[in-house]
């Protein structure tokens, strides 16, 4: 879905309007006015919400600030929103006075133009830059009028990642004063059902946080709401500033009662992989470690502290070596070593020998790595079902030997040759981290941050846990040929325990009944294929312009304004409403070898008193008693089968025993039941012919 093409954004307000050119209400009065608490400098926060729907991993979230200047004269109201850097802004409007002013979302050059060139004219701007770890911050400032009201709308989507098990949410909260009406609001719809939900907040205790935030979920949904009073969000009973500054974050996870699921949604799939309880691929890591002369002190002591971490982990079908690099490049051992605890240890003796000097050579010191690496798996010293993986540290620029970045990204990517993936890690702002970055995206991998703060041996080691376990390697998403089109990347050379791959494209025939989508990988064991038959024939509830939508492979039930929907996984929906009204669909599902066999659905209704006189259609108008005789049953053309005469409705109609399944009870086999048949498509009983009831569609 190449999310991360839109990392970086910049948002400009083109409107035309400048600072002076806002409306004023000349009739209002300027008098001395007594202002709200935790007002800051004459402008009110009143209000803040933040309103987040994740429908299958896929986050909407408007945030919407709404303030007011009760200064007698004009002031700078400023509106700061912190982003996931995963996350990209599809709108955002400025209302001044109940005027609503929309803004143009560019990318990252053409807008960051246009914003200088707005600010230089005096207009209203505003600016997405990094702001920490995980977060990019949205700023805008615009000037207000005495007595005005301004409000801030501010809308981004996200696609959520699993990490360690856990979908998460994470949302910056910063409010800067008491805000009477602050709140955050999720509300979560997973079609594989909810199998856990948690909320925590970092700025807050656990018990004053359990009286401001209800979460629920069951089946499908969950819920999560965070909403605290004024006497909440102080930081002392009676202070006037916020306590609420910190992370408010939520994860989840689905029901998987199969490695994958795919949803269909308007001729669109996407293809959900995460499969479970797989025995870990063993793995060839090379450790490559900046130790120039920058590294000195606390970073270099925080390395070796990850490091030591992290070979505690190490498993013993792993291969492992370090290569250190300054101005020279030197290796712990000559070749890949298996990690026996012999070896274990004396790799922590070597780790905790580490110190810093000289300058920086990245170019070499990858290319042995990467040369270990190939000639391990060329000579057969690693076992044949294991995977490589090269990590690299480093807090600067090289400097040294081949220091131009676009030539080592080419030697790179050469020696590498898309055989195995490249991890980077930047320690530190001081470095070019888009040449990481670029250089780990090419070659499978990618690039993370390390930040210089008290964790930064937590980040390493939590780093290092995310690929320490690959279930598979090769993996290859794979779909009928001329079904679909527009694919986004369908093969990866590894899946993590605790990772999920995504795949979405769109179906040529919209109106297509089936098909198969197959993962293929190669696991620790054997090679492995996980198949799943997808189907667009769904189940679809309406309640009024709102719609729910699910597919016989759900086991849900469903409760609202009287009515009641159960669905049983492939077997059945039952559907009940008002006093005693109730159907049953059943889904059966025949044997697919034969090509004019199909699954079908049968209509049953198991309660029909209360339904009104009124009720018709080709079931409906026998739900109520009718009057017939049956007499002269005589020998018929099948001598099992007798026929009979029934008079029904002024009419006198030829009729032949036999028996019919009754589903009701047992979806399966059904039990059969003795009834009467009436030939001539039901003629002389149904009112009307046949044709009368058949429509040309449903809707």
């Amino acid at each position: 879905m190449a999310l991360a093409r839109w990392l970086c954004l910049i948002l400009a307000l083109l409107s035309g309007l400048a600072v002076s050119g806002f409306p004023r209400n000349p009739s209002r009065l300027l008098g001395k006015r007594s202002l709200p608490e935790g007002a800051v400098d004459g402008i009110e926060v009143y209000s803040t919400k933040v309103n987040c729907k994740v429908t299958s991993r896929f986050a909407h979230n408007v945030v919407t600030t709404r303030a007011v200047n009760h200064a007698n004269t004009a002031k700078e109201v400023s509106f700061d929103v912190e982003l996931p850097k995963t996350a990209f802004i599809t709108n955002f409007t400025l209302t001044i006075d109940g005027v609503t002013y929309p803004g143009n979302v560019k990318e990252k050059e053409v807008a960051k133009k246009q914003y200088e060139k707005a600010v230089s004219q005096g207009k209203t701007a505003g600016l997405v830059k990094a702001s920490g770890r995980k977060l990019e911050k949205f700023t805008v400032s615009v000037n207000v009028a005495a007595g005005s009201k301004v409000t801030f709308e501010l809308t981004y989507e996200e696609l959520l990642k699993r990490h360690k098990g856990k979908y998460e949410m994470y949302l910056k909260v910063q409010p800067k004063q008491l805000v009477k009406h602050f709140e955050i609001t999720v509300d979560i719809f997973e079609p594989q059902g909810i199998s856990t939900l948690d909320a925590e907040a970092s700025f807050i205790t656990n018990d004053l946080l359990g009286s401001a935030l209800t979460k629920s979920f069951s089946g499908k949904k969950g819920h999560v709401s965070f909403k605290p009073s004024l006497d909440q969000q102080r930081s002392c009973p009676t202070c006037t500033d916020s306590l609420l500054k910190g992370d408010f974050i939520i994860t989840y996870d689905v029901n998987r009662e199969s490695p994958a699921n795919v949803q269909i949604v308007n001729g669109y799939f996407v293809h959900f992989f995460a499969p479970q309880g797989l025995p870990v691929v063993p793995k060839s890591v090379v450790f490559v470690i900046d130790v120039s002369g920058s590294m000195h002190g606390r970073k270099m002591e925080q390395t070796k502290d990850a490091l030591l971490k992290i070979l505690e982990d190490v498993k013993q079908d792993d291969y492992l070596n370090f290569i250190l690099f300054s101005g020279d490049v030197t290796t712990w051992k000559d070749s890949l070593v298996p990690a026996t605890p012999e070896n274990i240890q004396e790799a922590r003796k070597f780790v905790m020998d580490i110190h810093d000097q000289g300058m920086t050579n990245i170019n070499d010191a990858l290319l042995r790595g990467i040369s270990m690496l190939n000639k391990a798996r060329e000579e057969h010293t690693v076992p044949e079902r294991s995977t490589s993986i090269i990590i690299m540290l480093t807090d600067g620029d090289a400097n040294v030997g081949e220091s131009r970045p676009e030539k080592i990204q080419e030697n790179v990517r050469n020696a590498i040759g898309g055989k195995f993936p490249l991890y980077n890690l930047g320690f530190g702002n001081n470095l070019n981290y888009n040449f990481l970055e670029n250089m780990a995206l090419e070659n499978h991998g990618l690039a993370r941050r390390i930040y210089e703060d008290s964790d930064a041996s937590l980040q390493l080691q939590g780093f290092y846990e995310e690929v320490a376990n690959p279930l598979l390697t090769g993996v290859e998403a794979e779909y009928p040929q001329n079904a679909i089109l527009d694919l986004t990347q369908n093969s990866y050379q590894h899946f993590y325990d605790g990772s999920e791959i995504v795949v979405a494209g769109r179906l040529a025939d919209e109106d297509m009944n089936s098909f198969k989508a197959a993962v293929k990988g190669h696991g620790a064991i054997n090679d492995l294929t996980f198949t799943e038959e997808v189907t667009p024939e769904n189940i679809t509830l309406w309640n009024g312009d709102s719609l729910s939508t699910f597919s016989w492979l759900d086991t849900v039930m469903v409760t609202q304004d009287g009515l009641s929907v159960m669905i049983n996984r492939k077997k059945s929906m039952v559907v009940s409403f008002g006093d005693g009204v109730a159907f049953v669909v059943v889904l059966h599902q025949v044997w697919k070898k034969e090509p004019a066999h199909h699954d079908f659905l049968g209509f049953y209704v198991v309660d029909s008193r209360g339904m009104s006189a009124q009720t018709h259609g080709l079931l409906g108008q026998f739900f109520h008693p009718f009057d017939f005789q049956v007499s002269d049953v005589h020998p018929g053309s099948d001598p099992t089968k007798p026929d009979a005469t029934m008079v029904v409705k002024n009419h006198q109609l030829t009729v032949t025993r036999g028996s019919q399944k009754d589903y009701r009870k047992d979806i399966s086999v059904g039990r059969n039941v003795a009834c009467w048949f009436v030939h001539n498509n039901g003629q002389g009983l149904i009112d009307g012919i046949h044709r009368d009831y058949i429509v040309p569609n449903l809707l």
